[in-house]
C-alpha cells in the first residue's frame, strides 16, 4: 500500500470536486536559492488559487508521498540539504525506503495520476541532451508524457537541451504538443524558436476537451501544452545562445553528466545572465500556473 497524504487544501477539494493542479517540486530543492525557492512556491500555489483552482505541490518525505503541502512542510524542504532529485526510476525506491525527494516532471506526473490530478504546471519539460547521439542522454519525461494521463503545461523545453531532436521524440511517441496562443512553438526564456509546433490552441476549453477525448478514444499518455513566457519578461534567442554554448562547454570541461547536468547549467546561466534567467523562470511559471488552473476548471465541467 503506498503511503499516501493529502494537504487539507487538497483533500477538501478533492471531496468537492473543485480543480485542482499538481506541482512539481525540484523548483524548490534544486531551482533556487533559500528563501527565494519558498516565496516562488508560495506565489505559485496562491497564483493557482486566485485563478479558480487549488494546488498540490507534491513530494516524497520521509518515505510518504505528499500530495500537497503544508506551509511548515514546504519551507522545512526549502531549506533541506542533500535531498534526492525523484524521476520515474527512483520514486518507488525512495518511497519504500524512507527517503525524501524532490519530484522532477515524471515523478510528479506518476503521483499525480495516481492522486486523480489532471493537470500539472511545471517551468519546462526535460528532453533530448546535446550530443545524445553520442551520451543517449534523455530525460525520462518524454516517456512519461507518453504513458501517464497527465495535461502538462510549460514553456516548452529547457532551452538547454537539443529542441529538434526533443519535438522528433515527442512526435515519434505520439504525444500531442500544443503551442497555446502562436504557431511556434515556445523555448523556455524566449518566446519563440524556429520550431513549427504540430498543434495550436488558443483556448483553454479546446485545451480540456482533447484531454478527454483521448481518455475517451482510450489513448495513453499526456499533452504537453507549450505556454510562451509573457513578453516582458523573456530573453530574446539571440542573447541566450551564446550564454548556453559557454555553460554548456564548462559542463563538459569539468566532466559533469547525468542528473547534475540541469542543475549546473541553470545556476551557471543564471550567473552568465546576472540573475536576469531566473527572473524570466519565475514570470514563466507563474504564467504556467495561470493556463493549468483555467485548463483544470474546465475540465471539471467536462464529464470523464
Amino acid at each position: 500500500m503506498i503511503p499516501l497524504h493529502y494537504a487539507p487544501e487538497v483533500e477538501a477539494a478533492k471531496a468537492a470536486g473543485q480543480p485542482i493542479v499538481a506541482l512539481e517540486s525540484t523548483i524548490i530543492t534544486h531551482g533556487m536559492p533559500y528563501p527565494q525557492n519558498v516565496e516562488t512556491a508560495r506565489s505559485v500555489e496562491q497564483t493557482i488559487r486566485d485563478h479558480g483552482a487549488v494546488p498540490a505541490t507534491i513530494a516524497v518525505i520521509k518515505g510518504q508521498l505528499h500530495i500537497g503541502l503544508t506551509e511548515a512542510q514546504l519551507e522545512e524542504l526549502g531549506q533541506a540539504t542533500e535531498v534526492a532529485k525523484l524521476s520515474r526510476a527512483d520514486i518507488a525506491a525512495s518511497i519504500a525506503t524512507g527517503g525524501t525527494g524532490a519530484t522532477t516532471v515524471a515523478a510528479t506526473m506518476i503521483a499525480a495520476r495516481y492522486a486523480g490530478i489532471e493537470v500539472f504546471a511545471t517551468g519546462g519539460i526535460g528532453g533530448v541532451h546535446r550530443g545524445a547521439e553520442l551520451s543517449f542522454d534523455i530525460s525520462a519525461d518524454l516517456q512519461e508524457l507518453a504513458q501517464t494521463a497527465v495535461t502538462v503545461v510549460a514553456a516548452g523545453a529547457k532551452a538547454i537541451l537539443d529542441l529538434p531532436k526533443t519535438l522528433e521524440v515527442l512526435e515519434t511517441l505520439g504525444v500531442p504538443v500544443i503551442a497555446y496562443g502562436q504557431d511556434a512553438l515556445p523555448a523556455f526564456w524566449s518566446r519563440v524558436s524556429e520550431l513549427k509546433a504540430p498543434l495550436r490552441m488558443d483556448d483553454a476549453a479546446d485545451i480540456a476537451k482533447a484531454h478527454r477525448m483521448r481518455g475517451a478514444l482510450g489513448l495513453p499518455g499526456g499533452q504537453l501544452i507549450t505556454n510562451p513566457i509573457p513578453a516582458e519578461a523573456e530573453i530574446p534567442a539571440a542573447t541566450l545562445s551564446p550564454i548556453i554554448e559557454q555553460a554548456l562547454s564548462e559542463a563538459a570541461a569539468h566532466g559533469i553528466d547525468g542528473k547534475s547536468v540541469t542543475p549546473f547549467l541553470l545556476n551557471r546561466i543564471f550567473e552568465l545572465t546576472e540573475g536576469a534567467s531566473l527572473k524570466a523562470n519565475i514570470a514563466l511559471v507563474l504564467n504556467n500556473a495561470r493556463l493549468a488552473a483555467e485548463i483544470s476548471r474546465n475540465l471539471t465541467e467536462i464529464p470523464r
